[in-house]
């Protein structure tokens, strides 16, 4: 095979490294020289920057993604009693924060083209609350896959209800929804740096986003150990939740190239759906979203052997992965928190046919073509073994 087209990688960090690693270098290598290794000059520069990029007034940069949706829950004062709406259909850290201050997370369905938030299973996981005994106080909207959640629907539920909403852009950090950018949507947006995601550091790494002065001041302090004006004096309980500079250097490197790779993650995207379109089911962009394409991920029809697709296309030389083969309510440690209504449906089932394709802004159009061919070869070997 040529080898212009093999080795394709999932995520392919090599190739941003060799368009700007030189710069990435001078940047470490300016922290290592003023030594400033904990929110140093860089975490402020970054911080500017990332709230330029979505339109936010106040970006508060933290130490990773989940710990900007804890720090986030503690300055909304969640506590034991509370119950929080999240979407069963994502990683773990969207509920896991919701334990940390004791309430009670509530599972909530996917739309099954959109893979997000079902704003009618929101009301749902609403009534479900409250028929625990419990006070629902907010929800927590993933833009899963790089995609915005349905804001208006679920802002609109949330605002009937005097519960606040949360945007955990943990993937889609920069998408577009309606005009406006994630990170200024929700009371609170957060993001991760997680080196995987569209805008990745080099380690762990995180963001907050907010218009609120007042919540931008209490982050700044619950992200310090809960810091007053010397870091000596702590007027709250907060915790060591601090970005290290270094990685700030490298995103403001990052941050520098990100919109052209956005740009060019939805050109690959298009590729996909092109060529894909009618032979398997394609995410779906609703109008006025843009997606920053996290992943690209496909939904296989009813019966079709996962596996065994994955099997053929890595015997093609062509990576797959599967978000999220098992939903939250189903796992041991969330199996004991309440869903929505009847049941979680839609993610169950979606949970059994999603598989992302390689994504990233570096793939070459031949590489497009051949990931295109071995999917539909792929799909082929598993209709001819089911026959």
């Amino acid at each position: 095979m040529a080898d212009d087209i093999l080795p394709i990688e999932f995520v392919d960090l090599k190739k941003q490294r060799a368009r700007i690693g030189d710069k990435i270098d001078t940047a470490i290598a300016k922290v290592l020289n003023h030594g400033q290794f904990i929110l140093g000059p860089e975490v402020k520069q970054l911080e500017d920057g990332l709230k330029a990029f979505c339109g936010a007034k106040y970006a508060i940069a933290c130490s990773n993604g989940t710990d900007a949706i804890g720090l986030s829950l503690m300055a909304l004062k969640v506590r034991p009693g509370h119950a929080v709406m999240v979407p069963a259909f994502t990683f773990a850290a969207t509920a896991e924060v919701v334990g940390w201050m004791g309430a009670t997370p509530i599972f909530i369905d996917s739309n099954p083209d959109t893979f997000n938030m079902d704003p009618a299973s929101l009301e749902e996981g609403i009534k479900t609350a409250e028929r625990a005994g419990l006070k629902p106080v907010g929800a927590i909207a993933v833009d899963l896959f790089g995609l915005a959640a349905d804001y208006d629907a679920i802002e609109k539920i949330c605002d009937q209800n005097d519960m606040w909403v949360i945007s955990d852009s943990a993937q889609g950090f920069g998408a577009k929804y309606k005009g406006r950018t994630t990170g200024t949507l929700g009371k609170l947006a957060t993001t991760s740096f997680f080196p995987a995601k569209p805008l990745g550091c080099y380690g762990d790494g995180g963001a907050i986003f907010t218009d609120d002065a007042d919540l931008a001041a209490l982050l700044q302090s619950l992200r310090f150990h809960g810091k007053g004006d010397d870091k000596y004096d702590n007027v709250r309980i907060g915790m060591n939740a601090r970005l290290d500079t270094i990685q700030a250097g490298i995103l403001i490197e990052k941050l520098a190239i990100y919109a052209d790779e956005i740009e060019k993650r939805n050109l690959v995207a298009e590729a996909y759906t092109k060529a894909l379109s009618g032979v398997v089911k394609t995410p779906t962009i609703p109008a006025e979203y843009l997606s920053v394409w996290a992943q690209y991920t496909l939904t296989l029809d009813a019966g079709v052997d996962r596996v065994k697709f994955q099997a053929d296309m890595k015997a093609k030389g062509v990576p797959t992965a599967v978000y999220y083969p098992k939903p939250l309510h189903k796992q041991t440690a969330y199996s004991k928190f309440p869903v929505a209504g009847n049941g979680l449906p839609v993610c169950e089932d979606l949970a059994g046919r999603v598989v992302s394709l390689p994504m990233h802004p570096y793939l070459t159009d031949a590489q497009i073509n051949h990931i295109c061919e071995a999917v539909k070869s792929a799909l082929s070997n598993t209709a001819r073994a089911a026959a």
